[in-house]
């Protein structure tokens, strides 16, 4: 792909920073784009866990039988807006298509390819910058109330086995000195090696944005409204901030790319999957590493002064506030989980994470205008796989070759 003009990045979040470092690296024109600072959308409030492991799509086999049920249960982490589920339904038909064992399979492998090396590409993002900083090294723990219940999790672990994932499992005594803050009525865990975590996702972003500002770049503060397509390419963004001409463009701007993909002519099936956090400030003591609360279906991460506890699934929509029963679910289970823990006060978010149907992100040519290059639909692996995404994207623009199969991320699946 030749480039003539300057590249659009669209999105500041660190997908799209990534996508803008690298570009910039490269040696191209670039300018960054977005109606918010960089790093205060989604970016801002994910689990901050460089989750190599996440591999096993929410759609797995028996979500259909288990779903109406969990619904019902006030201590299950998915939620549904009632008023919603008229809108929601065609969206929702495909995404449940997806529980096949056999489409759990293809995904897997697809997050595999993005996933596996994660800290490595966050390592060469982020080395040498003031964003490494926040850049931990760390082990990802999944602990469970007893053996029984990780047995009871085999298909997701068989995956990860067959990707080439490996693990120790932790019980009883050793796990009481792995890391003592944990209740041991979660007396068995996995712990996998190579992982990572950001310490404050937030200002890691905000400082490789920097870094992209200092190899030249420049970030424009605007809302896209549209595209201005000329007879063979594209010509410029129209902005709330006026016209920007580029010749390429990257989108980048999560669940909020879908009327932007239409007014491309695309309709993806793209919904937001309103997650949420609580932070738990200068509490009494700080995990080991990590940790996912499998009984649950949310992680426990030490930040900089702070632990968050990030996860739930609620389906909601892009315009209503955030519901106040997740947050008291994240707190009933963080003093269920760590009944000895104290904390100063608290903090909640509520942000929206980009779901495909198929949860795989949408990377590469737009069908019908290949000046975008589209790079969003992260679901829940838009931290862990934003820095390999966005030097995905480079390479296209760049005309850089890569071994990598990227047809399963290919825009045109949905054409």
């Amino acid at each position: 792909m030749s480039v003539s003009g300057p590249i659009a990045v669209i999105g500041a979040g660190i997908a799209g920073v990534s996508a803008a470092v690298w570009l910039a690296r490269a040696g191209a024109n670039v300018i960054l784009i977005d109606r918010q600072e960089p790093g205060e959308a989604t970016s801002f409030g994910n689990g901050g866990v460089l989750a190599a492991c996440a591999i096993v799509p929410v759609t797995v086999p028996g979500l259909m039988r288990k779903a109406p049920g969990m619904l019902m249960d006030p201590d299950s982490p998915l939620f549904l807006r009632w008023p919603y589920l008229p809108k929601l339904l065609p969206f929702l038909t495909r995404y449940l298509a997806n529980c096949r064992a056999d489409r759990v399979e293809a995904i897997s492998r697809g997050l595999a390819l993005l996933n596996a090396d994660s800290l490595a590409q966050h390592q060469a993002l982020a080395g040498g910058t003031e964003a490494e900083r926040w850049l931990v090294p760390s082990d990802y723990v999944f602990r469970y109330p007893d053996r029984a219940a990780f047995e009871g999790d085999s298909f997701g672990w068989g995956l990860r086995r067959q990707a080439g994932f490996e693990w120790d499992e932790i019980e009883g005594q050793a796990l009481a000195d792995y890391d003592p803050l944990f209740s041991p009525k979660n007396s068995f865990a996995v712990r996998l090696k190579n992982h990572g975590r950001i310490s404050d996702p937030g200002r890691y972003v905000k400082a490789l944005a920097g870094h992209f500002l200092s190899l030249g770049g420049a970030f424009r503060r605007a809302e896209i409204h549209d595209f201005r397509i000329g007879p063979d390419c594209l010509e410029g963004l129209e902005t709330s901030d006026g016209f920007i001409a580029c010749g390429k463009a990257v989108l980048a701007t999560g669940v909020w790319s879908k009327p932007l993909m239409a007014k491309l002519g695309l309709s993806v099936p793209l919904e937001s999957e309103r997650g949420y956090h609580l932070e738990l400030i200068e509490p009494s003591a700080m995990p080991a590493a990590p940790t996912m609360m499998t009984s649950g279906k949310f992680v426990v991460t030490p930040m900089e002064g702070r632990i968050r506890l990030a996860g739930i699934v609620e389906f909601g929509g892009l315009d209503a506030g955030p519901s106040e029963a997740p947050f008291a679910l994240l707190e009933r289970q963080a003093r269920a989980a760590m009944p000895g823990l104290t904390w100063r006060e608290t903090s909640r978010w509520m942000g929206h994470r980009p779901a495909p149907s198929d949860s795989l992100p949408l990377i590469g040519e737009v069908p019908g205008c290949r000046d975008v290059i589209a790079a969003f639909g992260h679901h829940h692996i838009g931290l862990t796989a934003g820095p390999k995404t966005g030097r995905f994207v480079s390479g296209m623009l760049m005309g850089q070759k890569t071994n990598s199969d990227l047809s399963a991320f290919d825009p045109a699946r949905f054409a």
